[in-house]
């Protein structure tokens, strides 16, 4: 099975950002730690980041040509982006959202997804955990179908 991890804006800084708020570690390590466990799941996983609405748009559209399910962290889109939110419910394979923080607990802005309710379920305040659980699930709902 083949999945494609997401990232939207700045997340491309980790390890650069707000430590107490996302943590010391690069997306490049995250990504290495999410390679590691989709092998021990027995699935396959692709990376892409963007800052770019439109190309993260693009890439969702095409998703369902090549992958089976989708985790994705719209990051700042999370809370502006319809286009984003159109695209997920369009594709005919699963999300999961997922956020290092705990976006329920910060500014009230970031406590609104337009993405999630077109989502399989939603993750977030794990760290980077949170792609691993995010990844474990959409693996497991894959699995049922």
């Amino acid at each position: 099975m083949k999945i494609l991890v997401i990232n939207g804006p700045n997340m491309d800084k980790l390890g650069k950002r707000d430590a107490s708020v996302y943590g010391a570690e690069t997306l490049a390590e995250i990504n290495k730690k999410i390679s590691a466990l989709a092998a021990e799941l027995g699935a396959e996983v692709s990376f892409y980041q963007s800052s770019s609405e439109g190309d993260i748009v693009s890439k969702i559209g095409n998703a369902d040509e090549k992958y089976d399910g989708a985790v994705i962290n719209p990051a700042a889109y999370t809370h502006t982006s319809v286009a984003i939110r159109d695209a997920i419910e369009a594709a005919k394979i699963p999300f999961a959202e997922t956020h290092m923080s705990n976006i329920y607990s910060r500014e009230d802005f970031r406590s609104k997804s337009m993405t999630a309710p077109v989502c399989a379920g939603q993750i977030c305040g794990f760290g980077a955990e949170s792609y691993l659980l995010a990844l474990r699930a959409i693996v497991s709902l894959l699995k049922k179908k």
